[in-house]
């Protein structure tokens, strides 16, 4: 018999479960401004500290402190709270309408509507973003149109993308957004191929790419970082750490052993974390990033750590695994309230100002579904059939006008 003692295997479980106390005391947040902005051009193996801290810009009085401060003017800054408070109010409508049946699905970004906003706003329109489904806040920081968005989300005959993709899953290549995919880890390589391919051409664009923490376990995400060092791409990877992927907590991808930014150290790439509920922060570790990629010094890889505030999706319940009362205790508060505050605080916005945009936007919200179901929604009104056989190839194949004669289509 051997005397060695038995193993075990170590399960990571969340903190709390449904009907337990919830407790973020076990996070070490640091003071706003505590960390330090070094020179774009560093080289990677002075960085290595970054990864471990937090960039925070907004204290919690809404100041603006530390050297991540970019000197954003209040203009600037309020384009985000619009863009971010529109996504609010769009998410509660769109969320109705699929409780309504007016849709096969919705994806609310609740509690992350900073960093789709703010990165949008720190990068040039040329650029482009590979997104997730929680970065709606984009497209409204760019102005698209909220009534093709209404349109893809009905599927109707509207539809800008001919009913070819689900809804939420949009596309907008004007608007430096290319295709979602329901299948998140695929768009990070896609990035990363995008931003080769612009410095290949001697372009001067570069390339965003989001992934959530849960897919920083899949053999994507090692990919492209394994691509974006090796051919040092001016690309930004971007890690969505909102704690739960899904059902399964971060703890499941390795958030307990270390930090997601510091992933990036195994590749020879910069790692940033970032308070992903204050937009100045984000703009500001955005900008960082753009910066050094524009100079051809390669890739920075970005954890935002947020939270998840709502479910997953329409398809998810997520009383069934975290405590109901979780969101209101994360300890990074929330993103619009937070830059609204500091506008406030320094004479640049009011509570008045403030509910007269909610007013303006949820008009214009309603305004927008108003049209689209006239248009028709869900099984109501939908694309012509001949869609299925446009943009499959640029000749067609002798099959497709086949089965396109058998349709009459």
């Amino acid at each position: 018999m051997s005397n060695a003692a038995k193993l075990s295997l170590h399960i990571p479980a969340p903190r709390s479960r449904p009907g337990e106390p919830v407790s973020f005391d076990h996070l070490r947040i640091p003071p706003a401004g505590a960390l330090r902005r070094p020179d774009v051009t560093a080289p990677e193996d002075q960085l290595r500290d970054l990864p471990f801290g937090l960039i925070r810009v907004l204290d919690e009085e809404g100041r603006v402190v530390g050297p991540w401060d970019c000197g954003l003017s209040p203009d600037h800054l309020r384009r985000g709270l619009r863009a971010m408070l529109l996504t609010r109010i769009f998410d509660d409508r769109l969320f109705r309408a699929h409780r309504q049946g007016k849709t096969t699905f919705y994806m609310k970004s609740t509690g992350e509507e900073a960093i789709g906003a703010a990165q949008s706003l720190a990068l040039g329109c040329g650029d482009m973003c590979f997104p997730t489904y929680r970065v709606l806040s984009w497209l409204m920081a760019r102005d698209y149109p909220l009534l093709d968005l209404v349109n893809q989300i009905f599927s109707n005959a509207a539809d800008p993308l001919k009913g070819k993709q689900l809804p939420i899953l949009y596309s907008a290549r004007a608007y430096g957004f290319y295709s979602l995919s329901g299948n998140v880890g695929t768009r990070i390589g896609h990035a990363v191929g995008w931003a080769m391919a612009s410095a290949y051409k001697e372009n001067d664009k570069i390339a965003l790419g989001y992934v959530g923490e849960g897919t920083t376990a899949e053999g994507d995400f090692h990919e492209a970082l394994t691509f974006a060092s090796v051919y040092r791409a001016p690309v930004i990877l971007a890690v969505s750490n909102n704690q739960w992927a899904i059902s399964s907590f971060h703890g499941i991808a390795g958030g307990e052993q270390t930090t997601f930014a510091a992933k990036a150290i195994g590749y020879g790439i910069p790692g940033l974390r970032v308070d992903g509920n204050d937009f100045l922060a984000v703009h500001a570790a955005t900008d960082w990033a753009a910066q050094r990629a524009r100079s051809n010094c390669g890739p920075t890889l970005i954890e935002l750590f947020t939270y998840r505030a709502a479910a997953h999706s329409t398809s998810d319940d997520p009383t069934k695994y975290r405590p109901g009362d979780e969101a209101a205790a994360w300890p990074l508060g929330d993103p619009i309230e937070r830059l609204k505050r500091h506008l406030i605080s320094i004479g640049e916005w009011s509570e008045q100002r403030h509910d007269a945009l909610v007013a303006e936007l949820s008009q214009a919200v309603r305004d927008a579904c108003k049209q689209a179901e006239a248009i028709g929604t869900f099984g109501k009104s939908r694309p012509s059939a001949r869609e299925m056989f446009e943009g499959v190839y640029k000749e067609p194949d002798w099959r497709l006008i086949e089965q396109r004669r058998e349709l009459g289509v």
